[in-house]
């Protein structure tokens, strides 16, 4: 048995935002479902892995299977450290150079970062590396965003990790000048941790790359969605929290004069299938996420296989677009086959 999880990024206030979305362009073949088709919501389920706790030949093994047997998705999360916090004690690999092998072991599958932490690179260097990962992976790449939230990694590694404010204000930044680069311009920028003079972006992007911003904030992540994103990502909400941040998400979008389909939906549920009985699972994720454990039960799928398609139902009519498990490793691959070449085909027929 294995259990999965990762902390989102946390809340706060924010900065004034772009009246309109600056990127109209059309979407890539790969670019995922449209909300609605002839009235009835199209869902697709993918995966999300943390690259800890495996070898790299494990990890390339995970996800060359996941993209042979119907995982819609594919992405890594962005960390140093282990999650949840253990002072580095757990293997772990960063997440640029693993994307690297997910592009080019890939064939099927959207791929991506669920999200890049604002405060870990020059903006420039990160759009330079996501570039690279998109033509590696054919123009499959989507780019995810967020203000970040493991201090114990930054403080491990001397990365300046300033207040939630400050951070959303670099996001805020670093946000328009991914976007600019998108349509094709050279950026000339000033603003908190950005500084661009004439910054071009050669080659430019192969496929749409569409951008995300990962998160959990009504007032700060969601307005920047509203103004900025292509998709939004939630980790580890209960469907009830879910279906009210989307709603607010939709309002913020009005409010930047954009539809709010033009924002694709997706929530990461911590993928805790097991043989063992429901209070084990939640008992030992207790024990990994303390004060947080109730937030990571609530967005979590729990039990057996069976179990699974009533335990999603909830999160699709709160709109979810895109449903990822999360893997932490080790996982057990019976489950995960499974779920994939039995329930996944059952939930697809059913919301499609």
């Amino acid at each position: 048995m294995w259990l999965s999880g990762r902390a989102s990024p946390c809340q706060g206030e924010g900065r004034g935002f772009e009246s309109r979305h600056p990127l109209q362009r059309s979407r890539s073949p790969f670019w995922g479902p449209l909300s609605y088709l002839g009235g009835r919501q199209m869902v697709q389920f993918g995966t999300h892995i943390g690259a800890q706790n495996a070898t790299v030949e494990e990890l390339r093994a995970l996800w060359k299977w996941l993209d042979t047997h119907g995982s819609d998705w594919i992405s890594l999360w962005d960390h140093l450290y282990e999650a949840p916090p253990a002072g580095g004690t757990q293997p772990h690999f960063e997440a640029f150079s693993m994307l690297g092998a997910l592009a080019v072991d890939t064939n099927k599958a959207r791929i991506g970062c669920l999200v890049f932490c604002s405060q870990y690179r020059n903006v420039g260097v990160l759009m330079k590396g996501a570039i690279s990962v998109d033509h590696l992976s054919g123009g499959r790449f989507e780019l995810g965003m967020g203000s970040g939230w493991h201090d114990q990694e930054a403080a491990a590694f001397g990365i300046d990790f300033p207040s939630q404010g400050q951070r959303f204000a670099v996001l805020e930044g670093q946000l328009q000048a991914i976007n600019k680069w998108r349509a094709g311009e050279r950026v000339t920028q000033s603003s908190p941790g950005v500084e661009l003079r004439d910054a071009s972006m050669v080659p430019g992007i192969r496929g749409a790359m569409p951008l995300w911003i990962g998160g959990l904030g009504p007032k700060k992540t969601l307005r920047m969605t509203g103004a900025y994103a292509d998709g939004w990502n939630a980790a580890y909400a209960s469907p009830s929290q879910y279906k009210e941040l989307n709603g607010i998400l939709d309002d913020w979008c009005i409010a930047a004069e954009r539809k709010p389909s033009d924002v694709e939906r997706s929530i990461n549920l911590s993928f805790g299938l097991s043989t063992d009985d429901i209070g084990v699972v939640k008992d030992q994720l207790r024990t990994q996420w303390g004060a947080a454990a109730d937030r990571i039960i609530a967005g979590s799928l729990l039990g057996r296989p069976e179990d699974v398609m009533e335990q999603i139902a909830p999160f699709i009519e709160a709109g979810a677009q895109l449903v990822n498990i999360a893997i932490r490793p080790p996982w057990n691959q019976e489950l995960l086959a499974e779920y994939f070449e039995t329930i996944v085909p059952m939930m697809k027929k059913e919301w499609s």
